[in-house]
Protein backbone atom coordinates (compact mmCIF):
# COMPACT_ATOMS: atom_id res chain seq x y z
CA UNK A 1 0.00 0.00 0.00
CA UNK A 2 3.01 2.79 0.90
CA UNK A 3 4.63 1.68 -2.53
CA UNK A 4 1.14 2.51 -4.16
CA UNK A 5 1.13 5.40 -2.45
CA UNK A 6 4.40 6.79 -3.00
CA UNK A 7 4.76 5.70 -6.84
CA UNK A 8 0.90 7.89 -6.86
CA UNK A 9 2.64 10.77 -5.06
CA UNK A 10 5.87 10.48 -7.08
CA UNK A 11 3.67 10.43 -10.09
CA UNK A 12 1.64 13.42 -9.45
CA UNK A 13 4.86 15.23 -8.29
CA UNK A 14 6.24 14.58 -11.64
CA UNK A 15 3.29 15.80 -13.34
CA UNK A 16 2.93 19.14 -11.43
CA UNK A 17 6.58 19.99 -12.36
CA UNK A 18 6.41 19.72 -16.15
CA UNK A 19 3.45 21.02 -15.94
CA UNK A 20 4.66 24.29 -13.71
CA UNK A 21 7.88 24.16 -15.98
CA UNK A 22 6.07 24.21 -18.95
CA UNK A 23 4.09 27.43 -18.22
CA UNK A 24 6.96 29.08 -16.69
CA UNK A 25 9.04 28.53 -19.26
CA UNK A 26 6.18 29.91 -21.85
CA UNK A 27 7.78 32.92 -23.81
CA UNK A 28 5.75 32.56 -27.15
CA UNK A 29 2.53 34.92 -27.41
CA UNK A 30 0.90 32.85 -30.19
CA UNK A 31 -2.66 34.15 -31.14
CA UNK A 32 -3.69 31.21 -31.80
CA UNK A 33 -7.61 30.46 -33.06
CA UNK A 34 -10.44 29.80 -31.44
CA UNK A 35 -11.47 26.40 -31.64
CA UNK A 36 -14.41 24.42 -31.04
CA UNK A 37 -13.59 20.95 -29.24
CA UNK A 38 -16.78 19.68 -29.08
CA UNK A 39 -17.51 20.29 -32.79
CA UNK A 40 -14.06 18.11 -34.25
CA UNK A 41 -14.61 15.37 -36.07
CA UNK A 42 -14.19 12.56 -33.76
CA UNK A 43 -14.91 8.66 -34.69
CA UNK A 44 -16.06 7.43 -32.50
CA UNK A 45 -17.73 9.83 -30.82
CA UNK A 46 -16.79 10.21 -27.23
CA UNK A 47 -19.17 9.89 -24.20
CA UNK A 48 -18.66 13.46 -22.97
CA UNK A 49 -17.00 16.43 -24.50
CA UNK A 50 -16.31 20.04 -22.70
CA UNK A 51 -14.90 22.91 -24.91
CA UNK A 52 -12.99 25.42 -23.51
CA UNK A 53 -11.78 27.99 -26.71
CA UNK A 54 -7.99 28.28 -26.81
CA UNK A 55 -5.52 26.09 -28.08
CA UNK A 56 -2.48 23.83 -27.50
CA UNK A 57 0.41 24.46 -30.20
CA UNK A 58 1.76 20.97 -31.37
CA UNK A 59 5.29 21.79 -32.71
CA UNK A 60 8.79 21.43 -32.64
CA UNK A 61 9.18 21.88 -28.96
CA UNK A 62 6.92 19.63 -27.96
CA UNK A 63 7.51 16.31 -25.40
CA UNK A 64 5.74 13.28 -24.53
CA UNK A 65 6.42 11.80 -21.01
CA UNK A 66 4.68 9.41 -19.47
CA UNK A 67 4.25 7.53 -16.58
CA UNK A 68 7.81 6.14 -14.89
CA UNK A 69 8.38 2.46 -14.32
CA UNK A 70 5.54 1.35 -16.96
CA UNK A 71 7.31 0.15 -19.86
CA UNK A 72 3.95 -0.12 -21.32
CA UNK A 73 2.97 3.22 -21.37
CA UNK A 74 6.10 4.60 -22.38
CA UNK A 75 5.44 2.16 -25.31
CA UNK A 76 2.12 4.02 -25.97
CA UNK A 77 4.47 7.29 -25.81
CA UNK A 78 6.63 5.84 -28.59
CA UNK A 79 3.67 4.53 -30.72
CA UNK A 80 1.69 8.63 -30.44
CA UNK A 81 5.24 10.15 -31.33
CA UNK A 82 5.44 7.63 -34.88
CA UNK A 83 2.19 8.82 -36.07
CA UNK A 84 3.11 12.42 -35.29
CA UNK A 85 5.98 12.06 -37.33
CA UNK A 86 4.16 10.27 -39.95
CA UNK A 87 1.10 13.31 -40.48
CA UNK A 88 3.21 15.92 -39.32
CA UNK A 89 7.20 15.18 -39.97
CA UNK A 90 7.52 16.39 -36.51
CA UNK A 91 10.36 14.57 -34.30
CA UNK A 92 8.67 14.53 -30.65
CA UNK A 93 11.02 13.18 -27.97
CA UNK A 94 9.52 10.68 -25.47
CA UNK A 95 10.88 11.15 -21.76
CA UNK A 96 14.22 13.07 -22.83
CA UNK A 97 15.17 14.87 -19.85
CA UNK A 98 15.26 18.01 -20.98
CA UNK A 99 14.48 19.62 -24.64
CA UNK A 100 15.79 23.37 -24.91
CA UNK A 101 13.63 25.72 -25.72
CA UNK A 102 10.54 23.00 -24.86
CA UNK A 103 6.42 24.59 -24.90
CA UNK A 104 4.56 22.46 -24.06
CA UNK A 105 4.11 18.94 -22.82
CA UNK A 106 2.11 15.83 -23.80
CA UNK A 107 2.02 13.20 -20.78
CA UNK A 108 0.49 10.16 -20.33
CA UNK A 109 -0.37 9.11 -17.04
CA UNK A 110 -1.37 6.27 -15.44
CA UNK A 111 -4.12 7.08 -13.26
CA UNK A 112 -5.89 5.58 -10.50
CA UNK A 113 -8.79 7.27 -10.96
CA UNK A 114 -12.46 5.23 -9.67
CA UNK A 115 -13.94 7.33 -12.56
CA UNK A 116 -11.48 5.45 -14.73
CA UNK A 117 -12.26 1.89 -13.92
CA UNK A 118 -13.02 0.33 -17.09
CA UNK A 119 -10.67 -1.10 -18.82
CA UNK A 120 -10.35 0.94 -22.05
CA UNK A 121 -11.41 4.33 -20.14
CA UNK A 122 -9.38 7.44 -20.66
CA UNK A 123 -9.42 11.26 -20.05
CA UNK A 124 -8.21 13.89 -22.20
CA UNK A 125 -7.23 17.41 -20.53
CA UNK A 126 -5.98 19.76 -22.89
CA UNK A 127 -5.17 23.13 -21.96
CA UNK A 128 -2.78 25.63 -23.80
CA UNK A 129 0.26 24.14 -21.98
CA UNK A 130 -0.32 20.57 -22.21
CA UNK A 131 -2.06 17.17 -22.95
CA UNK A 132 -2.72 15.25 -20.19
CA UNK A 133 -3.69 12.04 -20.89
CA UNK A 134 -5.23 9.50 -18.15
CA UNK A 135 -6.05 6.09 -18.34
CA UNK A 136 -5.78 2.89 -15.79
CA UNK A 137 -4.34 0.69 -18.23
CA UNK A 138 -2.51 0.71 -21.35
CA UNK A 139 -4.99 -0.19 -23.34
CA UNK A 140 -7.04 3.29 -22.15
CA UNK A 141 -4.19 5.31 -22.86
CA UNK A 142 -3.88 3.90 -26.39
CA UNK A 143 -7.32 4.27 -27.16
CA UNK A 144 -6.89 8.03 -26.19
CA UNK A 145 -3.93 8.33 -28.02
CA UNK A 146 -6.49 7.78 -31.41
CA UNK A 147 -8.47 10.34 -29.99
CA UNK A 148 -5.69 12.40 -29.70
CA UNK A 149 -4.15 11.90 -33.24
CA UNK A 150 -7.81 12.67 -34.87
CA UNK A 151 -7.39 15.80 -33.09
CA UNK A 152 -3.85 17.07 -35.21
CA UNK A 153 -4.92 19.31 -37.59
CA UNK A 154 -4.03 17.97 -41.32
CA UNK A 155 -2.27 21.20 -41.99
CA UNK A 156 -0.29 23.16 -39.94
CA UNK A 157 -0.43 27.16 -39.69
CA UNK A 158 2.13 29.06 -40.53
CA UNK A 159 1.16 32.16 -39.61
CA UNK A 160 2.04 32.28 -35.97
CA UNK A 161 5.49 31.93 -35.97
CA UNK A 162 8.21 31.02 -38.23
CA UNK A 163 7.98 27.35 -37.66
CA UNK A 164 4.95 25.06 -38.19
CA UNK A 165 2.64 24.48 -35.29
CA UNK A 166 -0.68 22.30 -35.26
CA UNK A 167 -3.33 23.66 -33.37
CA UNK A 168 -4.85 21.40 -31.04
CA UNK A 169 -8.28 22.26 -29.14
CA UNK A 170 -8.42 22.56 -25.80
CA UNK A 171 -11.20 21.25 -23.24
CA UNK A 172 -11.33 17.76 -21.75
CA UNK A 173 -13.15 14.79 -23.38
CA UNK A 174 -14.38 11.49 -21.05
CA UNK A 175 -14.81 8.51 -22.56
CA UNK A 176 -15.30 4.53 -21.86
CA UNK A 177 -16.74 1.99 -24.64
CA UNK A 178 -20.20 0.82 -24.40
CA UNK A 179 -19.19 -2.77 -25.44
CA UNK A 180 -16.41 -4.68 -24.55
CA UNK A 181 -16.03 -6.78 -27.69
CA UNK A 182 -15.34 -4.73 -30.62
CA UNK A 183 -14.27 -6.37 -33.93
CA UNK A 184 -14.02 -7.51 -37.41
CA UNK A 185 -13.78 -10.53 -39.12
CA UNK A 186 -11.20 -10.85 -42.02
CA UNK A 187 -11.89 -14.27 -43.90
CA UNK A 188 -8.99 -15.56 -45.06
CA UNK A 189 -10.27 -18.78 -46.23
CA UNK A 190 -12.29 -17.96 -49.85
CA UNK A 191 -9.09 -15.86 -50.53
CA UNK A 192 -5.94 -15.61 -48.86
CA UNK A 193 -4.70 -11.98 -47.46
CA UNK A 194 -1.01 -11.47 -46.76
CA UNK A 195 0.55 -10.63 -43.93
CA UNK A 196 0.72 -6.98 -44.79
CA UNK A 197 -2.56 -6.87 -46.00
CA UNK A 198 -3.78 -8.01 -42.57
CA UNK A 199 -1.32 -5.25 -40.81
CA UNK A 200 -2.55 -2.70 -42.64
CA UNK A 201 -6.16 -3.32 -41.64
CA UNK A 202 -5.51 -3.70 -38.10
CA UNK A 203 -3.41 0.00 -38.72
CA UNK A 204 -7.19 1.08 -39.41
CA UNK A 205 -9.11 -0.79 -37.12
CA UNK A 206 -7.23 0.31 -34.37
CA UNK A 207 -7.59 3.84 -35.59
CA UNK A 208 -11.18 3.62 -34.84
CA UNK A 209 -10.48 1.90 -31.54
CA UNK A 210 -11.38 -1.71 -32.18
CA UNK A 211 -10.38 -4.53 -29.82
CA UNK A 212 -10.83 -7.70 -32.07
CA UNK A 213 -9.65 -9.14 -35.14
CA UNK A 214 -11.09 -12.66 -35.61
CA UNK A 215 -9.51 -14.55 -38.85
CA UNK A 216 -11.74 -16.94 -40.31
CA UNK A 217 -8.97 -19.70 -41.30
CA UNK A 218 -10.30 -22.46 -42.79
CA UNK A 219 -13.19 -23.67 -45.17
CA UNK A 220 -14.22 -25.64 -48.21
CA UNK A 221 -11.62 -23.51 -50.06
CA UNK A 222 -8.71 -23.36 -48.13
CA UNK A 223 -6.38 -24.06 -45.25
CA UNK A 224 -4.46 -21.29 -44.31
CA UNK A 225 -2.50 -22.35 -40.86
CA UNK A 226 0.63 -24.35 -40.63
CA UNK A 227 0.05 -27.36 -38.51
CA UNK A 228 3.11 -28.83 -37.83
CA UNK A 229 1.55 -32.10 -36.55
CA UNK A 230 -0.47 -32.58 -39.64
CA UNK A 231 1.54 -30.76 -42.36
CA UNK A 232 -0.72 -31.71 -45.04
CA UNK A 233 -3.40 -29.16 -44.45
CA UNK A 234 -1.36 -26.24 -45.99
CA UNK A 235 0.33 -28.31 -48.22
CA UNK A 236 -2.67 -29.53 -50.29
CA UNK A 237 -5.84 -27.59 -48.58
CA UNK A 238 -4.09 -24.52 -48.58
CA UNK A 239 -3.00 -24.75 -52.57
CA UNK A 240 -6.29 -23.44 -53.64
CA UNK A 241 -8.79 -20.52 -53.41
CA UNK A 242 -12.03 -19.48 -54.59
CA UNK A 243 -11.85 -18.85 -58.83
CA UNK A 244 -8.21 -21.28 -58.97
CA UNK A 245 -6.20 -18.42 -57.66
CA UNK A 246 -3.14 -20.16 -56.11
CA UNK A 247 -4.18 -19.71 -52.70
CA UNK A 248 -1.47 -19.41 -49.49
CA UNK A 249 -1.32 -20.07 -45.91
CA UNK A 250 0.04 -18.21 -43.10
CA UNK A 251 3.16 -20.10 -41.33
CA UNK A 252 3.12 -20.11 -37.33
CA UNK A 253 5.79 -17.77 -37.26
CA UNK A 254 3.94 -15.70 -39.72
CA UNK A 255 0.83 -15.84 -37.67
CA UNK A 256 2.88 -14.69 -34.67
CA UNK A 257 3.95 -12.40 -36.27
CA UNK A 258 0.06 -10.94 -37.22
CA UNK A 259 -1.10 -11.70 -33.24
CA UNK A 260 2.84 -9.35 -32.06
CA UNK A 261 1.78 -6.47 -34.55
CA UNK A 262 -1.64 -6.96 -33.33
CA UNK A 263 -0.91 -7.00 -29.38
CA UNK A 264 0.69 -3.58 -30.37
CA UNK A 265 -2.11 -2.17 -31.09
CA UNK A 266 -4.61 -3.58 -28.05
CA UNK A 267 -6.12 -6.00 -30.53
CA UNK A 268 -6.96 -9.74 -29.78
CA UNK A 269 -6.76 -11.94 -32.61
CA UNK A 270 -9.20 -14.58 -32.12
CA UNK A 271 -8.51 -17.77 -34.42
CA UNK A 272 -11.42 -19.35 -36.07
CA UNK A 273 -11.23 -23.30 -37.36
CA UNK A 274 -14.50 -23.67 -39.41
CA UNK A 275 -16.47 -27.25 -38.51
CA UNK A 276 -18.05 -29.71 -38.67
CA UNK A 277 -19.17 -27.94 -42.10
CA UNK A 278 -16.76 -26.01 -44.56
CA UNK A 279 -14.13 -28.46 -43.94
CA UNK A 280 -13.86 -29.31 -48.11
CA UNK A 281 -10.37 -28.02 -47.52
CA UNK A 282 -9.60 -30.36 -44.41
CA UNK A 283 -10.75 -33.52 -45.81
CA UNK A 284 -8.96 -33.54 -49.21
CA UNK A 285 -5.86 -33.17 -47.45
CA UNK A 286 -6.81 -36.03 -44.72
CA UNK A 287 -9.95 -37.87 -46.48
CA UNK A 288 -10.40 -39.77 -42.72
CA UNK A 289 -12.03 -37.17 -41.83
CA UNK A 290 -14.53 -36.75 -44.45
CA UNK A 291 -17.99 -37.30 -43.54
CA UNK A 292 -20.25 -36.83 -46.26
CA UNK A 293 -19.73 -39.98 -48.03
CA UNK A 294 -18.61 -38.77 -51.07
CA UNK A 295 -15.06 -38.53 -52.96
CA UNK A 296 -13.76 -35.38 -51.44
CA UNK A 297 -11.48 -33.45 -54.53
CA UNK A 298 -10.04 -29.46 -54.45
CA UNK A 299 -12.77 -26.93 -54.26
CA UNK A 300 -12.68 -23.31 -55.54
CA UNK A 301 -16.68 -22.69 -55.92
CA UNK A 302 -18.47 -20.57 -53.73
CA UNK A 303 -21.63 -22.70 -52.77
CA UNK A 304 -21.95 -23.73 -49.29
CA UNK A 305 -23.04 -26.60 -46.96
CA UNK A 306 -21.69 -29.92 -48.68
CA UNK A 307 -18.99 -30.88 -46.48
CA UNK A 308 -18.47 -32.59 -42.90
CA UNK A 309 -16.47 -33.67 -41.01
CA UNK A 310 -16.97 -37.26 -39.84
CA UNK A 311 -18.64 -37.12 -36.23
CA UNK A 312 -18.11 -40.43 -34.85
CA UNK A 313 -14.43 -41.06 -35.02
CA UNK A 314 -12.01 -40.68 -32.48
CA UNK A 315 -9.43 -39.97 -34.93
CA UNK A 316 -11.39 -37.12 -36.21
CA UNK A 317 -11.23 -35.48 -32.35
CA UNK A 318 -7.65 -36.49 -32.11
CA UNK A 319 -7.30 -34.30 -35.43
CA UNK A 320 -8.91 -31.54 -33.91
CA UNK A 321 -7.32 -31.46 -30.44
CA UNK A 322 -3.57 -31.28 -32.21
CA UNK A 323 -5.05 -27.77 -34.17
CA UNK A 324 -6.52 -26.38 -31.32
CA UNK A 325 -3.52 -27.41 -29.25
CA UNK A 326 -1.02 -26.08 -31.85
CA UNK A 327 -3.34 -22.67 -32.50
CA UNK A 328 -3.86 -21.93 -28.85
CA UNK A 329 -0.16 -22.24 -27.97
CA UNK A 330 0.57 -18.96 -30.26
CA UNK A 331 -2.90 -17.41 -29.85
CA UNK A 332 -2.72 -15.26 -25.88
CA UNK A 333 -6.32 -14.36 -26.74
CA UNK A 334 -9.11 -16.13 -24.47
CA UNK A 335 -11.55 -16.89 -27.55
CA UNK A 336 -11.29 -19.64 -30.09
CA UNK A 337 -13.44 -19.92 -32.68
CA UNK A 338 -15.50 -23.19 -33.79
CA UNK A 339 -17.62 -22.26 -36.13
CA UNK A 340 -20.35 -24.34 -36.58
CA UNK A 341 -22.53 -22.96 -39.13
CA UNK A 342 -24.42 -23.89 -42.33
CA UNK A 343 -23.55 -27.74 -41.41
CA UNK A 344 -26.28 -28.79 -43.54
CA UNK A 345 -25.30 -32.47 -44.33
CA UNK A 346 -24.56 -33.44 -40.87
CA UNK A 347 -27.17 -34.78 -39.01
CA UNK A 348 -28.97 -32.44 -35.96
CA UNK A 349 -27.93 -35.49 -33.29
CA UNK A 350 -24.32 -35.81 -34.81
CA UNK A 351 -23.64 -32.01 -34.99
CA UNK A 352 -24.71 -31.69 -30.97
CA UNK A 353 -22.63 -34.67 -30.88
CA UNK A 354 -19.89 -33.11 -32.50
CA UNK A 355 -20.18 -29.68 -31.23
CA UNK A 356 -20.45 -30.91 -27.76
CA UNK A 357 -16.75 -32.50 -27.93
CA UNK A 358 -15.53 -29.63 -29.46
CA UNK A 359 -16.11 -27.45 -27.08
CA UNK A 360 -14.69 -29.63 -24.44
CA UNK A 361 -11.31 -29.92 -26.19
CA UNK A 362 -11.08 -25.72 -26.59
CA UNK A 363 -11.80 -25.42 -22.73
CA UNK A 364 -8.85 -28.01 -22.33
CA UNK A 365 -6.64 -25.54 -23.70
CA UNK A 366 -8.18 -22.70 -21.39
CA UNK A 367 -9.96 -21.07 -24.49
CA UNK A 368 -13.49 -20.05 -24.31
CA UNK A 369 -14.95 -21.16 -27.35
CA UNK A 370 -17.13 -18.76 -29.35
CA UNK A 371 -19.28 -20.38 -32.39
CA UNK A 372 -21.93 -18.97 -35.05
CA UNK A 373 -25.58 -18.54 -33.56
CA UNK A 374 -26.06 -22.24 -34.90
CA UNK A 375 -23.65 -22.91 -31.62
CA UNK A 376 -26.72 -22.55 -29.21
CA UNK A 377 -28.62 -26.07 -30.15
CA UNK A 378 -26.12 -28.10 -28.56
CA UNK A 379 -25.48 -28.91 -25.30
CA UNK A 380 -23.49 -25.80 -24.26
CA UNK A 381 -23.63 -23.30 -20.97
CA UNK A 382 -23.06 -19.91 -20.33
CA UNK A 383 -19.06 -20.45 -20.68
CA UNK A 384 -19.87 -20.60 -24.30
CA UNK A 385 -20.27 -17.42 -26.89
CA UNK A 386 -23.11 -17.21 -29.99
CA UNK A 387 -21.99 -15.15 -32.71
CA UNK A 388 -25.44 -14.06 -33.69
CA UNK A 389 -25.51 -13.98 -37.69
CA UNK A 390 -28.93 -14.99 -38.97
CA UNK A 391 -31.56 -16.76 -36.54
CA UNK A 392 -33.10 -14.65 -34.02
CA UNK A 393 -34.40 -18.61 -32.72
CA UNK A 394 -30.65 -19.39 -32.13
CA UNK A 395 -29.59 -16.26 -30.64
CA UNK A 396 -33.05 -16.38 -28.52
CA UNK A 397 -31.70 -19.88 -26.96
CA UNK A 398 -28.13 -18.54 -26.17
CA UNK A 399 -29.42 -15.65 -23.95
CA UNK A 400 -32.03 -18.78 -22.02
CA UNK A 401 -28.86 -20.59 -21.83
CA UNK A 402 -27.13 -17.57 -19.94
CA UNK A 403 -24.59 -17.29 -23.06
CA UNK A 404 -23.05 -13.91 -24.07
CA UNK A 405 -23.57 -13.37 -27.68
CA UNK A 406 -21.77 -11.41 -30.57
CA UNK A 407 -24.18 -9.08 -32.62
CA UNK A 408 -23.06 -9.58 -36.37
CA UNK A 409 -26.51 -9.73 -37.90
CA UNK A 410 -25.89 -10.39 -41.90
CA UNK A 411 -28.84 -7.67 -42.82
CA UNK A 412 -26.72 -4.75 -40.84
CA UNK A 413 -23.29 -5.84 -39.85
CA UNK A 414 -22.08 -7.97 -43.11
CA UNK A 415 -19.29 -6.00 -45.00
CA UNK A 416 -19.15 -8.27 -47.79
CA UNK A 417 -22.77 -7.15 -48.37
CA UNK A 418 -23.19 -4.86 -51.18
CA UNK A 419 -23.91 -1.22 -51.12
CA UNK A 420 -26.30 -1.46 -53.93
CA UNK A 421 -26.85 -2.51 -57.22
CA UNK A 422 -24.00 -1.00 -59.22
CA UNK A 423 -21.42 -1.91 -56.32
CA UNK A 424 -18.15 -3.63 -57.78
CA UNK A 425 -17.79 -6.48 -55.49
CA UNK A 426 -19.67 -8.42 -52.64
CA UNK A 427 -22.37 -10.63 -52.53
CA UNK A 428 -26.71 -9.29 -51.40
CA UNK A 429 -28.14 -12.63 -50.27
CA UNK A 430 -28.68 -10.71 -46.93
CA UNK A 431 -29.37 -7.13 -48.20
CA UNK A 432 -27.92 -4.59 -50.00
CA UNK A 433 -26.12 -2.36 -47.25
CA UNK A 434 -25.93 1.22 -47.89
CA UNK A 435 -23.25 3.62 -45.46
CA UNK A 436 -26.21 4.66 -43.70
CA UNK A 437 -28.57 1.27 -42.94
CA UNK A 438 -25.27 0.08 -41.74
CA UNK A 439 -24.71 2.82 -39.45
CA UNK A 440 -29.15 3.36 -38.31
CA UNK A 441 -29.69 0.43 -36.07
CA UNK A 442 -28.92 -0.26 -32.46
CA UNK A 443 -27.10 -3.21 -31.52
CA UNK A 444 -28.52 -2.91 -27.81
CA UNK A 445 -32.02 -3.49 -28.88
CA UNK A 446 -31.73 -5.57 -32.21
CA UNK A 447 -34.18 -8.25 -32.17
CA UNK A 448 -34.83 -8.21 -28.80
CA UNK A 449 -31.51 -9.59 -27.33
CA UNK A 450 -30.95 -8.26 -24.00
CA UNK A 451 -28.42 -5.96 -23.27
CA UNK A 452 -26.65 -7.59 -20.26
CA UNK A 453 -26.19 -10.46 -23.00
CA UNK A 454 -24.50 -8.27 -25.30
CA UNK A 455 -20.88 -9.31 -25.12
CA UNK A 456 -20.32 -6.59 -28.09
CA UNK A 457 -20.08 -6.36 -31.98
CA UNK A 458 -18.85 -7.71 -35.04
CA UNK A 459 -18.30 -6.98 -38.43
CA UNK A 460 -17.70 -9.91 -41.07
CA UNK A 461 -16.10 -9.52 -43.93
CA UNK A 462 -16.40 -12.55 -45.81
CA UNK A 463 -13.98 -12.68 -49.16
CA UNK A 464 -15.72 -15.12 -51.58
CA UNK A 465 -15.62 -11.78 -54.38
CA UNK A 466 -12.63 -9.84 -53.04
CA UNK A 467 -8.89 -11.31 -53.83
CA UNK A 468 -6.35 -8.19 -53.14
CA UNK A 469 -6.21 -5.56 -50.47
CA UNK A 470 -8.18 -2.57 -52.75
CA UNK A 471 -11.23 -4.76 -53.25
CA UNK A 472 -11.05 -5.23 -49.35
CA UNK A 473 -10.90 -1.75 -48.32
CA UNK A 474 -13.84 -1.25 -51.28
CA UNK A 475 -16.21 -3.38 -48.82
CA UNK A 476 -14.90 -2.20 -45.57
CA UNK A 477 -14.73 1.25 -45.42
CA UNK A 478 -16.26 3.98 -45.18
CA UNK A 479 -18.74 1.12 -43.09
CA UNK A 480 -16.63 -0.32 -40.70
CA UNK A 481 -16.08 3.63 -39.42
CA UNK A 482 -19.70 3.09 -38.38
CA UNK A 483 -19.56 -0.08 -37.04
CA UNK A 484 -16.19 1.25 -34.81
CA UNK A 485 -19.09 3.78 -33.43
CA UNK A 486 -21.97 1.67 -32.92
CA UNK A 487 -19.38 -0.58 -30.81
CA UNK A 488 -17.74 2.43 -28.62
CA UNK A 489 -20.07 5.42 -28.43
CA UNK A 490 -23.33 5.43 -26.25
CA UNK A 491 -26.79 5.10 -28.17
CA UNK A 492 -27.36 8.90 -27.32
CA UNK A 493 -24.20 9.84 -28.93
CA UNK A 494 -25.10 8.50 -32.11
CA UNK A 495 -27.19 10.34 -34.59
CA UNK A 496 -26.65 9.90 -38.62
CA UNK A 497 -26.85 13.92 -39.72
CA UNK A 498 -23.86 14.62 -37.11
CA UNK A 499 -21.91 11.47 -38.46
CA UNK A 500 -22.62 11.70 -41.98
CA UNK A 501 -20.44 14.63 -41.02
CA UNK A 502 -17.74 13.53 -39.45
CA UNK A 503 -17.55 10.76 -41.29
CA UNK A 504 -17.22 12.90 -44.11
CA UNK A 505 -13.82 14.56 -42.85
CA UNK A 506 -12.28 10.97 -42.97
CA UNK A 507 -11.50 10.88 -45.98
CA UNK A 508 -8.17 12.96 -45.41
CA UNK A 509 -6.87 10.04 -43.36
CA UNK A 510 -8.34 7.84 -45.65
CA UNK A 511 -6.33 8.92 -48.48
CA UNK A 512 -3.15 9.28 -46.44
CA UNK A 513 -3.34 5.35 -45.69
CA UNK A 514 -3.70 4.76 -49.15
CA UNK A 515 -7.43 3.34 -48.71
CA UNK A 516 -9.23 2.52 -51.34
CA UNK A 517 -12.70 3.08 -49.86
CA UNK A 518 -16.13 3.56 -51.45
CA UNK A 519 -16.98 7.11 -52.01
CA UNK A 520 -20.35 6.82 -51.30
CA UNK A 521 -22.32 9.66 -52.96
CA UNK A 522 -24.70 9.44 -49.70
CA UNK A 523 -21.35 11.66 -47.98
CA UNK A 524 -20.20 15.05 -49.02
CA UNK A 525 -16.63 13.69 -49.16
CA UNK A 526 -13.89 16.59 -47.59
CA UNK A 527 -11.15 16.67 -50.48
CA UNK A 528 -7.65 16.80 -48.99
CA UNK A 529 -4.05 17.47 -50.30
CA UNK A 530 -3.88 13.47 -50.15
CA UNK A 531 -7.15 12.59 -52.77
CA UNK A 532 -6.47 9.74 -55.59
CA UNK A 533 -9.64 10.16 -57.93
CA UNK A 534 -12.86 8.04 -57.06
CA UNK A 535 -14.63 7.91 -59.49
CA UNK A 536 -16.76 4.69 -58.86
CA UNK A 537 -20.10 6.35 -57.62
CA UNK A 538 -24.17 5.01 -57.17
Amino acid sequence: MKSLLYKTLLTLVLLTTIVACTAEKKKRALNLPTTDLAKENLVPMPMKIIATGNGFALDQFTAIYTSPNNGEYEEVGKFLAEKIKTKTDLDVQVNVEEIPNREGVIYINQSNSLELGAQEAYQLYITPDSVILNSNSASGAFRGVQTLRQLIPEMSNDTLADYPIWTIPTGKITDNPVFEYRGSMLDVARHFFSVADVKKYIDILAYYKYNGLHLHLSDDQGWRIEIKSWPKLTEIGGSTEVGGESGGYFTQEDYKEIVGYAAQHYITIIPEIDMPGHTNAASVSYPFLNGNGKKVELYEGTNVGFSTFDTRKDTVYAFIDDVIREISAITPGPYFHIGGDESHVTEKKDYIYFMDKVVEIVKKYNKTPIGWDELATANVDSTAIAQFWGSKENADMAVEKGMKVIMSPAKKAYLDMQYDTLSKHGLHWAAYIPVDTAYIWNPEKYEGIPLKNILGIEAPLWSETISNIDELEYLAFPRAIGFSELGWSTEENRDWENFKVRLANQAPYLDRMNVKYYPSPRIDWKKSKYTYEKIEKD
